[in-house]
């Protein structure tokens, strides 16, 4: 489809605006923006300051720290593989990790993994950031780990672990055994002309990323939800700055992305499996995408009681689009990417402010978008 130019220039106004506002009322510092609509670049805006230290302006290929949006990313990636009929969603994940079913774990599911429902979500007791930087140990540690709740019972958010879990399946099943991030690179970054898709950042691409501020005061834990997140691996400059963790591959919570490099794997998904020619998914496997989690309506302990609304593929449900039925995955401090597998629409964002005190441009971005080239 080709979009109205007029309708695609008020649409990039509005949302221009709506950033530059939110700059100027100090409630972002760097943002971009990129959308598409059935394929179809939209929206692509880089405002700000990738780094108010030095007065480094945000460019197109500035990188932002996206946290748990990756999670998103990693679970396409499992998709890959389910789709070249080498992973069984429903099959146990013992097939493909034999080392996974220790301590009772011999029934989790890949369906469970990817639904943050395994009954797993716990981190290793006194894994430090050292040790996170290493996939072999952080598999070997997640692998002989006990359950807290039996698979598929219970909503057990998979907060920093998720990444591993999905990611390991998806190495076993890699006929050429390449690394998460190189597979990422590889076989979603390279076919969607997505360059920016980094799960371990080389060092040639640490001087384009966004340096963050984290305006979010840190979060009292207990329970499952400080097992799952403990403090000293908190999602925060101070940890996901460092050098060792910025080049690791921490596939739940630590990538970093351009926003249109994002916004291209949102757009395969909301067209369908497709983009520029180029088919990665079946259009009735993506079809199935936001159909909820058979476990929808129970309270999840890692995330202190609050119910999310998560998919069986293992994307989140509704979200910034308007959209009950859309498929989306936030970050934390306020990182987006979404698409509405109705209307075709796909949205990245990303910023390096964590935490604009309810001052978000999202709501108006998403507004922009839907008033523009939906009404």
């Amino acid at each position: 489809m080709t979009i109205d130019p007029a309708r695609k220039a008020t649409a990039t106004a509005r949302v221009r605006d709506a950033v530059q506002q939110s700059i100027d009322a100090g409630a972002e510092i760097g943002v971009q923006v990129a959308a598409y609509l059935a394929g179809e670049e939209l929206v692509n805006i880089s405002a700000g300051l990738a780094d108010r230290v030095t007065g480094r302006p945000v460019a197109q290929d500035t990188l932002f720290n996206v946290y748990s949006v990756a999670k998103a990313i990693s679970v396409t990636a499992l998709h890959l593989q389910a789709e070249r009929g080498l992973v069984d969603y429903d099959a146990p994940v013992t097939r493909y990790w034999p080392e996974y079913g220790q301590n009772g774990k011999d029934k989790t599911t890949v369906r469970h993994i990817i639904t943050h429902s395994s009954g797993a979500p716990q981190m290793p007791e006194g894994t430090t950031v050292e040790e996170m930087c290493d996939w072999d140990l952080m598999v070997s540690r997640l692998a002989a780990l006990a359950p807290v709740a039996e698979p598929g019972t219970q909503a057990t958010y998979q907060a920093i672990s998720h990444g591993w879990l999905v990611g390991e399946i998806v190495r076993r099943t890699d006929g050429s055994k390449r690394s998460f991030g190189q597979f990422i690179r590889e076989d979603l970054g390279e076919p969607l002309k997505a360059p920016d898709l980094w799960i371990g950042v080389p060092a040639s691409a640490v001087p384009r990323i966004a340096r963050l501020t984290n305006n979010n005061p840190l979060e009292q834990r207990a329970g499952g939800h400080a097992a799952a997140m403990p403090m000293n691996l908190s999602l925060i400059p101070e940890v996901f700055e460092r050098p060792d963790v910025r080049a690791a591959e921490v596939a739940s919570v630590g990538g970093i992305f351009t926003a249109t490099s994002c916004a291209r794997v949102w757009a395969m998904l909301a067209n369908g499996g497709e983009l520029d020619g180029v088919r990665l998914l079946s259009a009735d496997r993506v079809a199935a995408f936001n159909q909820p989690r058979k476990t929808p309506g129970l309270s999840d302990t890692v995330l202190m009681g609050r119910t999310v609304a998560i998919s069986e593929a293992g994307y989140w449900l509704g979200g910034p689009s308007g959209n009950p039925e859309a498929i989306y995955h936030p970050g934390a401090g306020g990182s987006f990417g979404w698409a509405d597998l109705d209307s075709k629409m796909a949205v990245a964002f990303c910023h390096n402010n964590m935490g604009s005190g309810g001052k978000s441009p999202i709501g108006a971005i998403a507004a922009a978008l839907r008033d523009t080239l939906l009404g």
